[in-house]
């Protein structure tokens, strides 16, 4: 299974919208340079106030234009970033990954993924109804999380827009995506 970038964004600061960028770096163990939300601990701040020594799991946040593309179609233009996400793809349904799926980024990167992303309130703030826009329900009635996925990163390098990316499943039974 193979995708693309298709954009990478940072922010130094605790803001929804993360600018793009011609390249990020990504450091193992720790994130995404120079993002707000790098570091071995916990860095969203409701999840500081609550234990700040917990490891952070959410030191990618990745985010499929299929979904922009969804909500394009449902009346919201949201741009890659705008959503707080470090990686914009294309190509490969991130939410079906089971955790543990490795992503190869580029030359040399490689991101683990460890949970979904929990939509917060704060989407409304970029339009109102967005937060609700990216959730949704299955056919049993299960809520279905759409707003990205989250990952650690296990190997540093570079990624930069047009980068593929290169799936390696976990080995086992796949484990199904919880918030992180």
């Amino acid at each position: 299974m193979h995708g693309i970038v298709t954009a990478v964004s940072v922010s130094a600061t605790h803001t929804m919208q993360k600018p793009n960028a011609d390249r990020i770096r990504l450091l193992a163990g720790l994130g995404v340079e120079g993002d707000a939300h790098m570091g071995k601990t916990v860095k969203h701040r409701s999840r500081v106030a609550r234990d700040p020594s917990q490891p952070n799991l959410r030191q990618v946040h990745l985010i499929h234009a299929e979904l922009l593309d969804e909500l394009e179609d449902m009346g919201f233009s949201v741009a890659p970033g705008r959503m707080g996400e470090n990686i914009t793809t294309r190509g490969i349904d991130l939410l079906a990954l089971p955790a543990g799926t490795k992503l190869r980024l580029g030359m040399n990167a490689i991101v683990e993924i460890t949970g979904l992303r929990n939509p917060c309130i704060q989407l409304d703030g970029i339009k109102p109804g967005l937060m609700s826009a990216v959730l949704d329900h299955d056919t049993q009635g299960n809520l279905i999380r759409k707003a990205g996925i989250m990952g650690i990163v296990m190997v540093a390098g570079e990624v930069r827009p047009g980068d593929e990316i290169r799936v390696e499943m976990p080995p086992g039974e796949p484990v199904p995506l919880k918030p992180v």
